[in-house]
């Protein structure tokens, strides 16, 4: 099972090369303040002095730290950079940093240099911090297999040139690596603190309420007051973590400033445990903490291994998937043209038809909206015209007194009564138009579906997808006139003549007002005329109806006979409305919608199928060559990933 370690490390080596943190890798992730002597417990499990010290945060960006043993002298098998340079002057312990490839550091001042180099080159030199990783490995004899991360001491109170947000920002920063599932988190307190304040438990509960993933180390057991223990902390009745506590001695200021040797830290350390707590010594120390740490990191990463290896697998066929989304790089551009052309105008006509694969199911679309359009919007605005609207009594004496100059009539004169006729019709031609306007919107609306569900290889090409655009809406708004130009011939053709006898017309054309005394009445004491009777007829000679008549039928009293007699016969524009309702969206149909159809192809390719246009028209977008890369390199890295889990046998398992 100890190889299970070296497989995490070669599975984050493979994942940082293509910057991402979409796996959730085994870890073990360091916690603490800034003056808990989390630095010196790295130095400790690593034996040697290596990171950056000093006043404020000095660790302003997480280190990543492999910790890879190798036998002594056995340099050319273990370090797989030996090929660069003679193994033979290889020192026993070595590190590598990722962003300076292959060297190789053999002096672990240079490597606390470039620790607080690559710190700066990034972060900046104002204590400013930075969530982009610093990777080292650390070949060493003297290390067990560790994969540790150091992470910003936890601060308070922004000092210096520190930013005013820095505690937010470090929090935010630790929050991010322990709420991984995989991480075990490593809460480092010192022991002269009060252990029920302590930030690091704090922080560390919050993601690990119960303690399941929290190993709490407590340092500086040498530092507490005169007369007191830690006793009760060590035997774990403090602190409730379930991994278990360990206590550790550090090195002082003073021993790192005469040199202290960690190797010799480590033997005092040894000494005070065997001294201050003897029925502890051997569940304590930085030695007792490697080797716990070691234990506990490969029995995680068995446990989590089966659910990383699925995850792998799901996201390299997601990647697969999404890089064939964007397509292959263009080699034929001839055919590559003429294939999206294709695919496009294949896409806007079977919208229209309702054949299309990406079906619309939040609103109508294409075919089914023109249909909405027609049947809906158009029938029930024809049928809400109101026959006689707009005209008033004194509009219909005006054009009959018109109509017959100085002579008087009893009868709705067929001049006045056409002209009344054709000016209610004409009201037919604004919705008309309208039904026009608004399926040409719908065939443009089309353009921006096919472009956004159907044909995505055209977003590889903006040039190319801005032509098509453009190609579609100047055929639709040639089509346009014509079309209306036909719809204004339909009216026209209604208002040409007005068919009195069709059947709709019959309480019109039959109303004849007949005054005939039928009977001597009375004689009237007021008045020696006769009153007579008037009689409606239809054009077969057959009584419908009887009023009445004026004592006189003079220009005052046109309208007791007028509006009987026309008003129905105005009423017969409603019949042509059925006529309209027909006939404009065939036409639409016709000039608009099915020609568009029929010629769509053949005018992109005679407008975009041009030598001279190939190059600028599939030029691809940098954006998505950027995205297509990423996918490559991520898909390569998670197919690599999984043959390195698969190379893990059962027998490394346990």
């Amino acid at each position: 099972m100890e190889a299970l370690i070296p497989v995490v490390n070669k599975l984050q080596d493979v994942f940082n090369t293509v910057g991402a943190d979409i796996i959730q890798l085994p870890q073990i992730a360091v916690v603490g303040t800034q003056s808990s002597g989390k630095s010196s417990v790295l130095e400790s499990l690593v034996g040697r002095d290596l990171l950056p010290r000093g006043t404020g945060v000095v660790t302003r960006r997480p280190l990543i730290l492999q910790l890879v043993h190798v036998d002594p002298g056995d340099a050319r098998k273990n370090d797989e950079s030996g090929k660069h340079q003679n193994p033979s002057k290889l020192s026993e312990e070595w590190g590598k940093f990722l962003h300076t490839k292959n060297k190789i550091y053999t002096d672990f001042d240079e490597i606390r240099q470039e620790i607080e180099n690559e710190t700066e080159r990034i972060s900046g030199n104002n204590k400013g911090i930075s969530d982009e990783p610093i990777h080292l490995k650390i070949f060493s004899p003297h290390v067990v297999n560790l994969t540790l991360v150091d992470l910003p001491g936890i601060t308070k109170v922004p000092v210096g040139d520190q930013p005013k947000d820095i505690e937010v920002q470090i929090r935010d920063l630790i929050l991010k690596h322990i709420s991984n599932p995989n991480c075990i988190i490593l809460a480092v307190t010192a022991a002269n603190t009060d252990m029920a304040t302590s930030e690091a438990l704090k922080v560390a509960r919050e993601v690990d309420p119960d303690g399941r993933r929290t190993l709490a180390v407590v340092t500086k057991l040498d530092l507490m007051d005169a007369g007191t223990d830690a006793m009760d902390v060590l035997m774990g009745r403090v602190i409730p973590v379930k991994l278990g506590l360990i206590g550790v001695v550090n090195r002082s200021q003073l021993d790192i400033n005469n040199k202290k040797s960690v190797a010799d830290a480590i033997r005092d350390e040894h000494a005070f445990l065997q001294k201050k707590y003897p029925s502890l010594a051997t569940r304590n120390g930085t030695k007792y903490l490697a080797r716990t740490l070691n234990r506990l990191l490969m029995h995680h990463i068995r446990d989590c291994l089966p659910e990383l290896k699925t995850r792998i697998n799901v996201l390299a066929a997601q990647y697969q998937s999404l890089l064939s989304s964007y397509g292959e790089p263009v080699e034929d551009q001839s055919a590559t043209l003429l294939q999206l052309i294709t695919k496009f105008a294949t896409e806007y006509c079977n919208t229209i038809e309702g054949t299309a694969k990406y079906i619309e199911t939040a609103e109508l679309c294409g075919g089914a909206r023109i249909c909405y359009i027609f049947h809906e919007t158009f029938g029930r605005t024809l049928e809400s015209v109101d026959p006689l609207g707009g005209l008033s009594t004194i509009d219909i004496l005006t054009a009959i007194r018109n109509a017959t100059g100085p002579r008087p009539s009893l009868f709705v004169p067929e001049v006045s009564f056409e002209l009344l006729v054709k000016k209610q019709v004409k009201r037919l031609e604004e919705p008309s138009l309208r039904c026009v306007e608004l399926v040409h919107e719908e065939m443009q609306r089309i353009i921006q579906h096919c472009s956004n569900y159907s044909t995505q290889e055209l977003q590889r090409f903006p040039k190319l997808h801005e032509a098509i655009v453009e190609v579609v809406t100047s055929l639709l708004r040639k089509r346009l006139p014509i079309t209306n130009e036909m719809v204004h011939n339909l009216v026209a053709i209604e208002l040409a003549y007005i068919n009195t006898k069709h059947p709709d017309f019959a309480d019109a054309c039959g109303v004849q007002c007949v005054v005939s005394s039928k009977r001597k009445e009375e004689t009237c004491e007021k008045s020696s005329l006769r009153t007579p009777t008037a009689q409606y007829f239809d054009r077969h000679g057959h009584l419908v109806g009887q009023t009445r008549a004026p004592p006189s039928v003079g220009p005052h009293n046109h309208q007791a006979i007028l509006r009987p007699c026309s008003q129905p016969s105005v009423r017969s524009v409603s019949s042509l409305s059925p006529c309209l309702r027909r006939s404009v969206p065939k036409a639409v149909m016709h000039f608009l919608v099915n020609h568009v159809k029929d010629s769509l192809q053949s005018e992109l390719v005679g407008q975009l199928y041009k030598s001279g246009l190939l190059n600028d028209l599939l030029t691809e977008s940098e954006d998505m060559a950027q995205r297509r890369k990423e996918a490559a390199d991520m898909l390569q890295a998670l197919q690599k990933a999984s043959q390195v889990i698969a190379e893990i046998r059962e027998t490394h398992l346990w």
